[in-house]
């Protein structure tokens, strides 16, 4: 892999300290590379159809995307002051999917994520999402602790 022909990184985050990490390890390449970044947040539907048969879905999804959207602009606001170029998207869908055709679709070079997101343990019941990414991304997929 050529490294200098990584201009475009997607950085996923789901707000836990794994995905902060991430990011800003991702900023760090994306501004020695003079690459650009962009900051993904996917609103989990499957979180969002199990939690919502307990509570209002149209006020949950609000509020995931109202997180999602804090979390973005923190990392946006990590890649200003390191003076990289970068912008941000809200999906909905399956964190996975989404990651991977937007990686698909949009001719991503490389993705930057954490090891695990806010899921925690619960990955072992519904599969991690960065196994999932690694299996299926069109480019190289770099996991940090």
């Amino acid at each position: 892999m050529n490294f200098k022909n990584i201009k475009k990184i997607l950085v996923p985050t789901d707000g836990s300290d794994y995905s902060v990490r991430a990011a800003e390890y991702g900023i760090g390449i994306a501004k020695m590379l003079s690459a650009e970044i962009l900051v993904l947040y996917v609103i989990d539907e499957v979180v969002i159809n199990q939690i919502s048969k307990t509570t209002e879905r149209d006020g949950l999804e609000q509020e995931l995307k109202e997180a999602g959207q804090r979390y973005v602009n923190y990392v946006l606001g990590l890649a200003e002051k390191g003076g990289v170029k970068s912008s941000s998207l809200l999906a909905r869908g399956i964190p996975y999917e989404q990651i991977v055709h937007l990686a698909r679709d949009l001719s991503f070079d490389l993705i930057v994520m954490g090891s695990y997101g806010r899921r925690g343990t619960e990955r072992v019941l519904v599969g991690s999402v960065t196994q999932r990414v690694i299996e299926y991304a069109p480019c190289p997929v770099l996991v940090l602790k």
